[in-house]
């Protein structure tokens, strides 16, 4: 049996608090205090802790929603012109999630349920890049022999090694990935 919807002004207060945390935690990492999320969101604490019992379960459906929502961009770019610059696109998306929610994923990781949560948004992020280098290649844009797994270690290597954005973006361009 499902849950039931949540009233409109629950998932608005839900919707709030989830786009506060994420910025909170950008900007002060995931320990900060969860009553900024609150402030920042403009509930009480015990609304959002009435969402979010736990710091774990907050972290999580920020994460969650991360993940969703650099998904949906990729099935958006599956109906663009060019195959290959929206692979090129979406691989950029993932490279700045890699950078920008790396303490995200470290916090959610820590939690010892997380490993089928994990597993399921690697899940999700593999097909969203698989579908859009097989239509890449498709149109001649990617090589044939191209490994969706091996393209996206090295998008994430180049994530994590560059110093800056700009480095990083000139690292992903030297990536020769077509034809």
């Amino acid at each position: 049996m499902g849950q039931r919807p949540r009233r409109a002004d629950a998932q608005r207060n839900y919707d709030q608090l989830l786009a506060a945390a994420a910025q909170v935690f950008a900007e002060r990492g995931t320990d900060a205090p969860l009553d900024d999320v609150a402030r920042r969101a403009g509930v009480g604490n015990a609304t959002m802790y009435r969402h979010f019992p736990t710091r774990t379960d907050l972290l999580v459906a920020v994460y969650a929603d991360e993940v969703a929502h650099l998904c949906a961009s990729g099935q958006t770019l599956l109906t663009a012109e060019s195959p290959g610059e929206a692979l090129n696109e979406w691989l950029r998306l993932f490279m700045d999630y890699i950078t920008t929610k790396r303490g995200l994923a470290l916090a959610v990781t820590d939690d010892e349920g997380s490993s089928a949560l994990v597993a399921e948004w690697h899940a999700s992020m593999l097909a969203t890049a698989s579908a859009l280098l097989d239509t890449a290649k498709r149109a001649g844009a990617a090589r044939a022999d191209l490994d969706v797994r091996d393209l996206l270690t090295l998008v994430r290597g180049v994530a994590l090694a560059a110093s800056d954005r700009a480095q990083a973006d000139r690292l992903l361009g030297l990536i020769d990935y077509g034809t």
